[in-house]
């Protein structure tokens, strides 16, 4: 079983979401939408629901009047693959190369991949002046940019809300907690600030931890589970943080699949 979690470069306009639902809805694990980001991320099982949901997302949006606080370079932003039970990172990649390949055939999306060859940060980084796309055009698409598509092991991404902390503080809390397990950037979100997160071993540095470690430097408003997280993880942190920490058995991957 392989899960696909898609970024998408849309979080405001609930009919288009709607609209891109339907176009998985038989494989759509969840969907978490944000309008100060502009985007959704949507979490998939298989491989026929990604590009279902891809199609859908290139002839309904256009970057040309996107607007958001998240970084991006296309209107299907990221295509993770990810293992699950029964799946090997072989796999994923099989998957991703594929979706690479149709992408670009396809919908005619330039493809930047990451996994084995790069990070996503390093794409964000680099995109443009000395990383090219390795799949499809050397340009973006006039109206969907290009793709970031990659495989990886299960992360958790999460939010972490500041009021009353400017940006620049902001952005240097989330660089003294960043690591190489903890991806971190500082954004502001309306009137709060934002310690967005991406938890690349949440067996290692988890939501607790990230947490603890923003604690340390200013008070936490409130958090934000972004998607689904593995069961593993939530066993890992004591019962009575799961609320301050936006946690449930109904946000895991495995809770949903079961009852999908």
């Amino acid at each position: 079983m392989l899960e696909c979690v898609i970024n998408v470069s849309e979080g405001r306009d609930h009919a288009i979401i709607d609209f891109l639902a339907q176009s998985c809805a038989g494989d759509l694990l969840d969907i978490h939408s944000d309008p100060d980001h502009n985007r959704s991320v949507f979490t998939l099982l298989g491989v026929d629901a990604p590009r279902a949901l891809a199609r859908a997302a290139v002839s309904a949006l256009s970057l040309s009047d996107h607007s958001g606080v998240h970084p991006r370079i296309g209107v299907v932003d990221v295509v993770p693959f990810v293992p699950l039970v029964d799946s090997t990172m072989q796999d994923a990649q099989k998957a991703r190369d594929e979706f690479a390949a149709w992408a670009a055939e396809e919908l005619h999306v330039p493809i930047f991949l990451y996994g084995t060859e790069r990070t996503l940060p390093d794409i964000r980084k680099n995109a443009w002046t000395s990383l090219f796309p390795e799949v499809g055009s050397k340009v973006p698409h006039p109206t969907a940019g290009a793709m970031c598509v990659g495989v990886r092991e299960p992360l958790v991404a999460y939010n972490l809300w500041l009021e009353n902390v400017d940006l620049e503080t902001t952005r240097r809390i989330a660089t003294s907690v960043r690591t190489a397990n903890i991806r971190t950037l500082g954004l502001q979100v309306g009137a709060f600030t934002q310690v967005s997160v991406n938890l690349i071993q949440p067996m290692i540095a988890g939501p607790n931890d990230v947490y603890e470690a923003v604690s340390q430097h200013a008070k936490v408003h409130h958090t934000e589970l972004v998607g689904l997280l593995p069961a593993s993880v939530l066993a890992t942190i004591p019962r009575a943080r799961w609320e301050d920490l936006d946690l449930s058995v109904e946000r895991t991957i495995e809770w949903r699949v079961t009852n999908r």
